[in-house]
């Protein structure tokens, strides 16, 4: 739990109090590869931080697996409408390498919030830094290229060509397969 409460503190710093009391909602799992953590059409009721593995996020339009987003080591994941609301979830999170995660409560974690405000303070610019990684991934597709979102996230996450499948990274793109091959002969 560790690595959770580093990552954590270094976002904001919360009290010793605090993070004994964030500790005491949170349970570590291993989930393994190819499996979906949280399916399509389920409530999500964690928040999840990855020690180690990495989870992907995904949905489906028209029968076609689209990926939304990666999720390395040190990062929080979660399917925050339907954590927020209780209602099923139309993406899934799925682990695409087997992966050791630790959830924390959803429904405790918000009770939390009115006894111990630098909870809620930390998890107000957690999902501040996550809105602002949204809006920067729909600007992305409306104004860059495929061949720039592709040198863009190979200059952010280098890793991924080596841990993610060319499919994956071209649904990711919103190209086919085909295409991103074009993209990285070219590169090349």
């Amino acid at each position: 739990m560790k690595a959770l409460i580093e990552y954590l503190n270094s976002i904001n710093e919360i009290s010793s109090q605090s993070e004994s009391a964030l500790l005491s909602i949170c349970s570590e799992l291993e989930v393994k590869k190819n499996t979906d953590l949280h399916p399509i059409g389920h409530v999500c009721r964690n928040l999840y931080f990855v020690k180690n593995g990495l989870l992907r996020i995904y949905y489906l339009k028209d029968h076609i697996d689209v990926t939304e987003s990666f999720e390395f080591e040190n990062s929080l994941v979660a399917r925050a409408d339907s954590l927020f609301h209780a209602k099923p979830s139309r993406k899934a999170i799925q682990a695409i390498e087997d992966s050791n995660l630790i959830a924390i409560n959803g429904v405790s974690l918000f009770k939390l919030y009115d006894s111990h405000p630098d909870i809620e303070r930390l998890f107000r610019k957690v999902f501040e830094i996550a809105y602002v990684e949204s809006v920067n991934r729909i600007e992305s597709i409306q104004f860059h290229s495929a061949k720039e979102r592709y040198e863009n996230l190979l200059e952010k996450s280098p890793k991924i060509i080596r841990r993610i499948s060319l499919k994956f990274i071209a649904s990711y793109l919103g190209i086919t397969q085909v295409s991103l091959s074009r993209i990285r002969a070219d590169i090349k």
